[in-house]
Order: C-alpha cells, then structure tokens, then sequence
C-alpha cells in the first residue's frame, strides 16, 4: 500500500476535545454562502476551515462506587461526544488553536470550546 498524505493522516489520534482543522482558503465559499468577510487574514482572531480528525470528546470519570472485585479493571474510557464532526466548516477563534505541521502541510489543532460555529452540509 502506498502512503499518501489521506493515508497517514489517518494515523492520527486527536485526543480529547480537540480537533485538527485545515484552514479554508480565503476566497473559497460554501454552498449556503457562509464566508467571513474579505479583510480576514490568517493573523485575524477569527479562522475558518475544515474539521479532518475529531477527538472521541470530554472522558467521563468511572464512577467509584461500580468497582466490584469481578468487573473487568481495563474497562474503556466513556466520553461526552463532540458537537463538531469530520467535515464540518468549523469557525473559530485563532488564540485557542495550535498550529501544526504535518506533511508539510499547516493545521490547527482546536480545542471545541474555540470553536465559535460550524457548518455541517446535510443532504435534504
């Protein structure tokens, strides 16, 4: 199999609440006409682009009480999902994102609270 830049970053596990974005172009529109306005720049405080990997979202701790000598010790992490999903048009804000090199190729890894809106192309 040959490694393309999808391949690999498939082998990227986001953890928690984050989510790993690359940014939209700027003179690229949605098909609902969502854009932000002409002026915006990558150093503007507020960025758009598109959700590639989400994270499984906010763990939920175990609670104490349920410990019993016959359960499983290796029981799985439960998590809150997040409201943002792989493909979304994520809005947000750029002092909450981390930017990130992958590939050659920019990302931003954005935890949801950062995210201000998103946009999710659902088929009618």
């Amino acid at each position: 199999m040959q490694l393309t830049a999808e391949n690999k970053l498939k082998k990227l596990i986001l953890v928690g609440d984050r989510v790993l974005i690359r940014l939209k172009k700027p003179d690229e529109k949605t098909g609902s006409g969502l854009y932000l306005p002409p002026g915006i720049q990558e150093k503007e405080k507020v960025q758009q682009g598109y959700i590639i990997k989400a994270g499984p979202g906010y763990p939920i701790p175990m609670p104490a009480e349920d410990s019993e000598p016959w359960m499983d010790q290796d029981e799985k992490v439960k998590y809150v999902p997040l409201q943002a999903k792989e493909g979304d048009l994520a809005i947000f804000l750029l002092s909450g994102a981390h930017e990130v090199l992958y590939e050659g190729e920019k990302y931003f890894i954005v935890s949801q609270n950062a995210i201000l809106m998103l946009e999710r192309e659902t088929e009618l």
